[in-house]
């Protein structure tokens, strides 16, 4: 008898079909800005939200640092009343007791009181006072610049920039204070012990005070950004190139980023939809071309500047770790750091989704992008302590909390993953020590911003704890040169751009802040990032910068793709040179 489902009939059924699934549909384009506008996409989480999630995520990320805030005022005023009112009757040995005890309480808990106000403070200012000066920043420039037009030089567009920076913190400035003005009269700044237990009297004085302090903060710091980023180094596309010197050493480092690995054969990637291409095979082939550039012309570096993963899925890692097992002469060399697909994805199929800040899922993404990390490079980098040192490896690091991260892998639970609320931010920056101590090394950044919704994955941000502990670990190599390794762009590039979403979705918050501190590094320093899928090279005043374009990203199955491999040069005055890169192009495929 012969078998009804023979090849030769699955592919004449396959020929047949009404609907190919190797081709995708339109759930391939669900969360695709590619395929669809930002405002279709907003329309369709309208529908597949939860709102009940939406109010209670609302109710954690913003209103209770809102009224934490807003009470601290109220329980300082409160303790210092009644440290008057006992000073003022310091007559008897019971009231000096019980004024030391007053003390006493007041010594203890003011510290824990700052700490919390000031934590709920920078929360605050992280979820909306920071973003909104970018966005209106960058509103101002997108509308200026599409009245402009092009006509107008490379120095023309930078000092539009500037004029656009001073004017977007003048402005936020105005609304900022306006809103104080408004506030202010539902604000209570004094409180005493009897207020405090009838809470409900005091709920809208305390979310006023929030709003009056966050206002007050934004109007003065809104100025504070603007003249500072109108001042700052402008980016600029590199005049030239360097030329090497006769004597100078030579690093060869090959820059990849944003290689969105996925879990099935034939899936799609978020972001490109069925624009882009199916499975895996370009990136096969990307690290076999490798491969056979590193045996003719061996290579210092590999660097993937984020994104390995299109939604960090287990599957995903696993795929991207076996692909490097097949190359571990590259797997040797290669350096990997957390973009937002890795960790800020909360679910691919379903961009309405939120996350909180203690689900199960967000931890879970840090955890596998740290276990790939650990397993690629966690013998050669080393984490940077608090103080600002380069202390353990990442192996050994990781290895001080290898029980609870099992636990988490394993079982999930509210306990176990507060128990690991601050193991990721804790292991950035790490460096990739210079050798000797006038040799390249590598700072290894997490710029992802804290979103718990996939609509914002892609924000930025670089943390004030991060970037002080960056400069004191490069401080303890005051001879070496540095690849600043980072996911998210610096800053918005010197090109025209079609929509408004390619300055705000993917923008790091803190970008200008971030150039700023970078200028110490001057010319010693390269920064390397992807994010954007953009091939540009520039400059803020000394500091070079190096946009990775996708290999992978916005290009058919056929359609050709390229990556560089970057030439870094030593300076006999201890700059570090960028010498013209090597284009390396990919061949597309014909799908079967």
């Amino acid at each position: 008898m012969t078998n009804p489902i023979s090849e030769r009939n699955v592919a004449k059924a396959v020929a047949n079909m009404l609907v190919d699934p190797r081709d995708g549909d339109i759930e391939d384009d669900a969360a695709s800005p590619g395929q669809r506008s930002l405002l279709a996409i907003a329309g369709s989480l309208l529908v597949e939200i939860s709102l009940p999630k939406l109010v209670f995520a609302w109710a954690v990320l913003l209103l209770l640092p809102s009224v934490l805030l807003g009470l601290a005022p109220l329980l300082a005023s409160a303790w210092f009343s009644t440290l008057s009112e006992q000073l003022a009757a310091l007559t008897e040995v019971g009231t000096a007791l019980l004024l030391a005890a007053i003390v006493a309480v007041g010594w203890i808990g003011w510290r824990p009181l700052l700490r919390i106000a000031e934590i709920n403070f920078w929360s605050l200012n992280a979820l909306a006072v920071q973003p909104g000066y970018a966005f209106t920043r960058e509103a101002l420039r997108h509308v200026t610049e599409l009245i402009a037009g092009k006509n107008f030089t490379p120095d023309g567009r930078a000092r539009l920039r500037s004029v656009n920076s001073l004017g977007a913190g003048i402005m936020l400035s105005a609304c900022a204070v306006v809103i104080a003005i408004l506030a202010w009269p539902a604000s209570r700044w004094a409180g005493n012990w009897s207020d405090l237990i009838l809470m409900h009297r005091l709920a809208v004085p305390t979310l006023a005070n929030a709003v009056v302090l966050m206002a007050g903060y934004l109007a003065v710091a809104s100025l504070i950004w603007g003249f500072a980023d109108a001042s700052m180094p402008q980016p600029l596309d590199l005049a030239m190139f360097d030329t090497a010197s006769s004597e100078g050493r030579i690093w060869r480092v090959a820059h990849l980023s944003d290689l969105h690995v996925i879990g099935e054969q034939y899936g799609f990637r978020i972001e490109s939809g069925r624009a882009g291409p199916r499975g895996n095979g370009r990136l096969n082939r990307i690290l076999a071309r490798l491969a056979a550039i590193h045996a003719s012309n061996p290579l210092d570096h590999v660097l993937v500047t984020g994104d390995m993963t299109d939604a960090g899925r287990a599957s995903e890692w696993a795929l991207v770790l076996e692909a490097l097992a097949r190359h571990p002469e590259l797997a040797a060399r290669t350096t990997l750091l957390p973009g937002n697909h890795d960790v800020n994805i909360v679910d691919r199929a379903n961009p309405a989704r939120l996350d909180l800040p203690f689900s199960t899922g967000k931890r879970l993404r840090q955890i596998r992008t740290l276990s790939a990390m650990a397993a690629v490079q966690g013998e050669r980098v080393h984490v940077v302590n608090a103080k600002g040192r380069p202390a353990a490896t990442l192996q050994q690091a990781l290895a001080l909390h290898r029980d609870a991260i099992v636990a988490v892998a394993e079982f999930g639970g509210l306990r176990r993953i507060a128990a690991l609320r601050r193991l990721f931010d804790d292991q950035f920056p790490m460096i990739l020590p210079p050798e000797p101590e006038d040799g390249l090394g590598i700072a290894i950044l997490n710029s992802n911003a804290k979103t718990h919704f996939s609509f914002t994955n892609a924000l930025g941000l670089v943390s004030v704890e991060q970037a002080h502990r960056l400069e004191a670990a490069i401080g303890h190599y005051p001879r070496a040169r540095w690849i600043v390794a980072l996911h998210h762009h610096l800053t918005e590039y010197p090109m025209p751009v079609k929509a408004f979403s390619e300055r705000v979705g993917t923008a790091l918050i803190n970008g200008s802040w971030f150039v700023r501190r970078l200028e110490a590094l001057g010319d010693r320093a390269v920064v390397m990032h992807g994010h954007r899928h953009i091939d540009w090279i520039g400059a803020c005043g000394e500091l070079k910068i190096i946009s990775a374009p996708s290999p992978v990203m916005g290009a058919t199955d056929a359609a050709a793709t390229y990556f560089y491999i970057h030439s870094l040069t030593a300076g006999q005055d201890g700059s570090l040179g960028l010498l013209p890169p090597e284009r390396v192009e990919i061949e597309g495929e014909t799908a079967d």
